[in-house]
């Protein structure tokens, strides 16, 4: 169960901007405006929080039902 990640990607016209990586533990940035919504979602402790436990809530409990 330890090497379950939860991934979160935000796109636009088939281009991601940035994504959430539970393995990271933070936001990464792949398009200039992607970089900057990551540098600020990265320095918000409580968002950060909420999406580490976004892999316990939506990954670990659905681990059973493939």
């Amino acid at each position: 169960l330890k090497d379950i990640q939860f991934i979160d990607s935000y796109c636009y016209n088939k281009l991601e901007l940035y994504r959430f990586s539970s393995s990271l533990g933070r936001y990464v940035g792949y398009t200039e405006y992607g970089v900057k919504q990551a540098e600020y979602f990265n320095s918000n402790p409580s968002i950060i929080g909420a999406m580490k436990a976004q892999r316990e809530a939506y990954c670990l409990n659905n681990v059973g039902n493939d």
